[in-house]
């Protein structure tokens, strides 16, 4: 289900984190071709575990194969935001409702707590996207929603193809203070269990956040 566990970390699972983290932050570049060769000396594991960990960005929609072309990382396309942040906006609106209903008073209050936290990064002026995880608002309100279907479906299946998008065509500028009052907003109206409330404040956050991007992506590929 999720991409955190406690089983023990093995070899394959290292060289697939590294990998996805090295898409997700644009080490390796949106649109390359994936070697199996080069991976396997970069990582210093064999081609078996570099083409199971290829497999499994394939899985979470990072990576693409082609006939005659081999794995490629995906592009950042407008035309693949616009169908992404449908099916995000949709999907996490309907976490947040279920958030407000299923969270417990603790996890609201830890949620706050987190956003505290992000305030000063705010405050100072830093680019405003949140590391994969527990300090992460977005992967907190997907585990709050309780609803295990779902979070199968966000955190397995576009929560980091999402992040690679935020990551490289992040939040800067004036953007940074209104999203983040955007996330105050979201938490308010789950404390209040406002559930219609947080759907619709989630699903207008998201929908901006994606118009930021679009008009990033644009600059960046014309």
């Amino acid at each position: 289900m999720a991409f955190f566990n406690e089983n023990p970390i093995t070899t394959a699972d290292r060289a697939f984190f590294k990998l996805r983290k090295d898409i997700v932050e644009g080490d390796i570049l949106a649109g390359s071709k994936l070697s199996e060769t080069e991976l396997s000396t970069k990582c210093g594991v064999s081609r078996a575990v570099i083409r199971e960990a290829i497999n499994r960005l394939v899985s979470c929609n990072l990576v693409e194969r082609k006939a005659n072309i081999g794995a490629r990382v995906v592009a950042l396309t407008p035309d693949g935001l616009a169908e992404l942040y449908q099916v995000r906006e949709s999907l996490e609106g309907m976490a947040a409702r279920l958030s407000a209903k299923n969270m417990s008073t603790q996890e609201i209050d830890d949620l706050n707590h987190l956003l505290n936290c992000h305030s000063q990064k705010v405050k100072t002026g830093e680019s405003y996207y949140q590391e994969a995880g527990d300090v992460d608002f977005h992967y907190r309100i997907i585990l709050g929603s309780k609803n295990q279907y779902l979070i199968t479906m966000l955190l397995d299946g576009i929560y980091h193809l999402v992040r690679m998008y935020r990551v490289q065509l992040g939040m800067s500028g004036p953007r940074i203070t209104t999203a983040f009052d955007e996330h105050r907003h979201v938490v308010q109206a789950i404390s209040n269990r406002d559930e219609e409330l947080a759907e619709m404040l989630m699903r207008r956050h998201i929908m901006y956040s994606k118009q930021n991007v679009a008009n990033k992506l644009s600059i960046k590929t014309p």
